[in-house]
């Protein structure tokens, strides 16, 4: 926690190293100059490894033509990141949509604290991938967090948050674009309460304290066999702008970008997975509980739809067909030695 107090520069700011590289970065950069509060400094991705984020967006541009310094990096920690940022001399440092730890060497630099945000309702779903999580949960409130950040993982004292509620059919674009509406309104508003001198927080609860887990592309495979609502719910939580839920039909990976409750249990009768019907804006699955999902977009976006009773899997064919032969032949070499431990 920063115990610093700096006196603003002559446009009533203090000198701001903004760091950050994904679409919510540059909402809030944008805002800050919009507010006459332009960063010294921009620490952001080089374009070349923007695969590291789907969400990614290209600060470059819009802090040169604000006359701020970029400083290109794909370590926060790296000794020529922290020299950058020493040489830029800011009062302040704020970090919004970064995915690694800054360590107290980076932390230490600005004199009024090293200021982060977060798009959850801390000290509750601290960690990484929160927006997927949040809705994965069945959240029915969430919020965005800014807070200073210390040696542990979004856990220091929180200096601005704005809660609200989640839609029942909310999904990562709609909520991932809430908090960046939060955080076109409330950027510029805490760096003016810290230019006032109210840099303080007030201290999590740790006895509240939730953590989310490193999501990657491959958990957003489409278990056929759960109910229906929990189906939905992937979908509507690892979309856009994450890559998406997916399933295979074949050796065809089809990623589902939208779909809607269909059939209640008992309307159609088969596997979980397979393709019922087609209707006028896609194609129905059943579902593990005997319920039918209606897909209405998709990619490959085509228009080519799986064959009617076809079974879509969580791997291809090819992958499928190797699961199950690794399957078989670890069965077929550890039922003896289970046998054993059983036995003792």
């Amino acid at each position: 926690m920063p115990t610093t107090l700096l006196k603003p520069n002559s446009a009533g700011c203090p000198r701001i190293a903004f760091v950050g590289a994904v679409e919510g970065s540059l909402t809030a950069f944008n805002a800050l100059v919009a507010a006459g509060m332009a960063p010294v400094l921009l620490v952001t991705l080089p374009p070349e490894v923007s695969h590291r984020h789907s969400d990614f967006a290209d600060l470059g541009l819009p802090a040169r033509a604000a006359g701020t310094a970029v400083h290109l990096t794909t370590d926060i920690n790296a000794p020529a990141t922290i020299a950058a940022l020493a040489e830029a001399a800011p009062d302040l440092t704020l970090v919004v949509g970064w995915s690694q730890i800054c360590r107290r060497a980076f932390r230490s630099v600005a004199p009024l604290g090293t200021l982060g945000f977060h798009p959850a309702p801390l000290p509750r779903y601290r960690g990484r991938a929160v927006i997927p999580w949040t809705i994965l949960s069945g959240e029915a409130t969430t919020g965005s967090t800014f807070f200073w950040l210390d040696d542990g993982v979004d856990s220091g004292p929180i200096v601005m948050q704005q809660l609200f509620p989640i839609d029942p059919d909310e999904t990562a674009r709609s909520l991932y674009d809430r908090h960046v509406m939060a955080l076109a309104e409330m950027t510029p508003r805490v760096v003016a309460r810290i230019a006032a001198g109210n840099a303080g927080g007030t201290p999590q609860d740790e006895a509240r304290a939730s953590y989310c887990a490193k999501r990657t592309m491959e958990d957003g495979v489409i278990d056929w066999g759960e109910p229906a609502d929990a189906i939905l719910r992937l979908v509507r939580a690892v979309g856009d702008p994450y890559p998406g839920a997916f399933t295979f039909a074949g050796d065809t990976r089809i990623v589902v970008e939208a779909a809607r409750s269909h059939r209640p249990k008992g309307r159609h009768i088969g596997f979980a997975g397979q393709v019922q019907t087609y209707t006028s804006t896609g194609f129905t699955v059943l579902c593990g509980d005997g319920e039918t999902v209606e897909i209405t977009r998709w990619q490959p976006s085509d228009g080519r739809r799986p064959r009617i009773h076809a079974r879509l899997n969580c791997a291809s064919s090819g992958e499928d067909s190797m699961r199950r032969s690794s399957v078989y032949q670890r069965t077929k070499c550890s039922t003896p030695s289970a046998t054993l431990v059983a036995g003792r």
